[in-house]
């Protein structure tokens, strides 16, 4: 029962910090960002390869975060440069992502139960650990970055788009930094989960945007009233319960 508790607690974390890079599109950007179900698979497609190709696991979720960087990016970029909608331009990376994913892959499964990973030889209570350790370093990291002067504009952005234009910022690099960055916190969220479980399928992140979006108001919901506790944390704790 006590492995079952710390199993689940473990992937609610796991799933935290895909909810934290859904937060930033949903709720400070204003975009719809569909793209995320791809990203989450693309992590866990680069990582599950890379481990499986002797490469440390370390390494591989760092080549991850950078995949979903570039996946994010390509959203914004679609929808800044060529004028696509915000839906649109997620679906169109989301269907694109597929076959990328496949393509690295190279099958529709890859297992990683003959390797060496994060998790390997690890007891349910010390995988629980070094998960919450990654959620709250992402955690960390991301209240420290809205307190800069770049966060400040991204978080205007989502409110009042001509505001940040009257304050001479570019709307359109600042929507692509918030997409890449919401994206690579998917993609590093599908890297630890691939590891987790001991493989990586390229239908693992169908129902991810569904996931994140259920966390977020779980967690709005539950702790409307706890103006003390930091939005950051109300999503960590939305992905728990």
């Amino acid at each position: 029962m006590n492995g079952l508790i710390l199993s689940t607690l473990s992937q609610g974390l796991i799933f935290a910090i895909a909810a934290l890079g859904i937060y930033i599109t949903f709720r400070i950007l204003d975009f719809p960002d569909l793209s995320v179900d791809g990203s989450f698979t693309m992590g866990a497609a680069i990582t599950a390869i890379m481990i499986k190709s002797g490469i440390s696991p370390y390494i591989a979720l760092f080549t991850a975060v950078c995949g979903g960087m570039v996946a994010g990016s390509v959203t914004g970029l679609l929808h800044v440069k060529l004028k696509i909608t915000n839906i649109l331009s997620g679906i169109i990376v989301m269907i694109g992502l597929y076959s990328i994913n496949l393509r690295i892959m190279g099958k529709s499964n890859i297992h990683l139960f003959d390797v060496n990973h994060m998790f390997s030889h690890t007891t349910s209570g010390q995988k629980l650990l070094l998960v919450a350790g990654f959620a709250l370093v992402i955690k960390f990291l991301m209240d420290q970055f809205f307190k800069t002067e770049v966060g400040y504009v991204l978080r205007a952005l989502g409110e009042n788009e001509n505001f940040v234009t009257a304050l001479g910022y570019n709307p359109g690099s600042f929507k692509i930094l918030g997409l890449a960055l919401a994206n690579a916190c998917v993609a590093l969220a599908g890297g630890l989960y691939a590891q987790y479980q001991g493989f990586a399928d390229v239908g693992m992140g169908t129902g991810i945007i569904v996931s994140g979006l259920a966390a977020i108001v779980i967690g709005e919901i539950l702790f409307m009233k706890a103006t003390f506790m930091k939005t950051t944390t109300i999503v960590l704790l939305g992905s728990i319960g």
